[in-house]
């Protein structure tokens, strides 16, 4: 087990015996009750601006903070302040439970991918926002993007998606050092045969390009089931093992693929859209590194989502409900373009760079690729795993992949 697992696993475990010890201590009054307010007790504004308590858990401020703000100062009578934290996913579900056990709901909205969207699922610790509160979100499934609509699907009601994009898979790689970037699975197998140690993709679970890549490859190879790593990815893993015997190894996370790329480590890395831009942007990664894309392609999509834990009141849930329908409007959306993190970003229709902040139409113009907009409409978008079948397929990659590099 590598010292970032080992670290996120004593995180959650640590949560879940705060959640025992605070049970101990104090019997659950009302508010620590599963049932949240019912519909009918939820106002449209609450009785007084509540200070709201935001839990980030997937790096999604980056893309919406300012849209929260811009809310704050439009309607004071509905929140007064808002407070921000950030956690790593793992312990979402754990600090929840403990918050909800002791009956002290700290934690009034949670911003989150799917990886915390399914422990909260699992853990019965959300808000049914949909249908339940539908009449708060007009004409939602119909003003999404298609591809993001089909991303909202995968909340089960549960929560209210924020952000999308087409993520991947696609290879970034040094121009110098590679002259003829593969084009399929195949190629990319024979690249890295003929140059081990050049290419590299971090862990799955904890990068959104290895993530995509891990999901992308049953698309390529003609595996019987994308949706299911059990009995349907049997091309998939092979591959996976014959391609790890060229690979150094598997880091934690995706800003060190972008190192060793920057470095001369590696020559090629997994990548997305938004990890292509944003890393050159920042100067993390030269700004002449190119980017390649594997036939047939299909796009991986991505999603983040605003969840609602229960155990708050119905005036914090009424505020929540009011910000979230709030960021869904086409001149707020436009501020996830940010600075490609997540491009294109926006989740609803008619929302284009040209709406964006100057800053984020500079760092588009600057860094983003005039092929992705044409990419992008060109090849089909398939949703990521359900969370589920995501963890499922993690748990396999440990075990059948990169448990050969530790």
């Amino acid at each position: 087990m590598t010292k970032a697992k080992r670290r996120r696993r004593a995180a959650a475990a640590g949560c879940l015996l705060l959640a025992g010890a605070l049970s101990a201590c104090s019997s659950p009054s009302p508010s620590a009750s599963l049932s949240p307010p019912s519909p009918a007790a939820v106002p449209a504004t609450p009785k007084h601006p509540v200070t709201l308590n935001i839990l980030d858990v997937a790096g999604n401020l980056q893309l919406t903070k300012g849209m929260i703000e811009d809310f704050v100062k439009a309607y004071p009578n509905i929140i007064a302040k808002v407070t921000y934290s950030k956690a790593p996913s793992p312990s979402m579900a754990g600090k929840l439970q403990a918050e909800e056990q002791a009956g002290q709901a700290q934690t009034d909205l949670v911003l989150t991918g799917t990886d915390g969207l399914s422990a909260g699922i699992a853990n019965h610790l959300l808000v049914r926002t949909l249908p339940d509160f539908s009449s708060r979100f007009p004409g939602l499934m119909r003003n999404y993007l298609p591809p993001a609509a089909a991303m909202q699907d995968l909340a089960q009601g549960f929560g209210i998606e924020l952000v999308y994009y087409p993520s991947g898979p696609l290879l970034e790689y040094n121009p110098h050092a590679v002259t003829n970037p593969p084009t399929s699975a195949a190629a990319l197998l024979a690249w890295a045969k003929a140059h081990p140690g050049k290419v590299e993709y971090a862990e799955p679970e904890n990068s959104g390009p290895g993530r995509t890549l891990l999901m992308g490859l049953p698309y390529l190879l003609g595996d019987s089931n994308p949706k299911d790593p059990v009995h349907g990815w049997s091309k998939t893993w092979a591959y996976l093992r014959e391609l790890g015997r060229y690979i150094r190894y598997y880091p934690t996370g995706t800003k060190e693929t972008m190192q060793d790329l920057a470095s001369g480590g590696v020559d090629m890395i997994a990548s997305t859209t938004g990890w292509d831009i944003n890393p050159r942007a920042l100067g993390t990664v030269p700004k002449d590194e190119q980017v390649t894309l594997m036939q047939p392609m299909r796009w991986v999509t991505d999603a983040q989502y605003g969840v609602i834990p229960k155990g708050v009141s119905a005036d914090v849930l009424s505020a929540d409900l009011a910000l979230l329908k709030w960021m869904l409007q086409p001149s707020q959306q436009a501020i996830a373009y940010d600075d490609g993190y997540f491009y294109p970003g926006p989740a609803v229709k008619g929302v284009t760079l040209s709406m964006a902040p100057a800053s984020s139409q500079q760092v588009i113009r600057t860094y983003g690729r005039p092929e992705y907009d044409g990419w992008i409409a060109g090849y089909p978008k398939e949703t990521s795993l359900p969370a589920t079948e995501q963890v499922t397929a993690f748990d396999m990659w440990d075990r059948l992949v990169g448990s050969a590099k530790k």
